[in-house]
């Protein structure tokens, strides 16, 4: 038995991953990555550079949806380190079958869950727990002029966000284009 438990979506690249967790009497331990468990698990090989945490302190708090362009796009490595989130990656790679298509998983402190979102992926997530904590690891260094959006709330993503009458947000998130008027800077490869 592998020390993840990697749960693959319908749209691929993304998936969910789940560290093992080693309790006793004082808590629990785990590894939160490791390069010989990602392999072993068939994840793709991927050199993460840097570490960032957020915090937000209320219930209803949308971060995204974010990307960064090529040659500075980054993949993102989630995980929620206190509360709970509502976590979603949709596919903006052109030529890609599952254009537009969004997945979505809850990430928990309590159990560890991390969303692994590829490049060719917008990312953002929405609180559900006051005083949220959320780290995630990136593949490159943010970059911001080659920061990109796509409009949280655009319907043809599909996205069914746990709180849409309690979005707490910044003002650029509002501005971002929605999917008919991306010119996304992704393609299949």
């Amino acid at each position: 038995m592998g020390k993840l438990t990697v749960t693959r979506f319908e749209v691929e690249g993304p998936a969910l991953i789940v560290p093992t967790r080693h309790g006793d009497d004082r808590g629990w331990f785990c590894e939160t990555w490791n390069v010989a468990d990602w392999q072993a698990a068939g994840l793709p090989d991927i050199q993460w550079v840097q570490d960032n945490e957020a915090f937000s302190a209320a219930p209803g708090t949308l971060r995204g949806l974010h990307f960064q362009a090529p040659p500075k796009a980054q993949a993102k490595l989630v995980r929620c380190l206190r509360g709970e989130i509502f976590d979603v990656a949709v596919d903006i790679r052109k030529g890609s079958p599952t254009y537009g298509q969004s997945v979505s998983a809850i990430l928990t402190a309590k159990g560890g869950e991390q969303l692994l979102v590829p490049e060719g992926f917008a990312h953002g997530y929405q609180t559900l727990k006051t005083d949220c904590q959320v780290a995630y690891k990136v593949n490159a260094p943010y970059a911001p002029e080659a920061e990109g959006g796509l409009f949280w709330a655009d319907v043809q993503a599909g996205i069914e966000w746990p709180k849409p009458d309690d979005v707490i947000m910044a003002g650029r998130d509002f501005n971002w284009p929605g999917l008919a008027d991306l010119d996304s800077p992704f393609e299949v490869a």
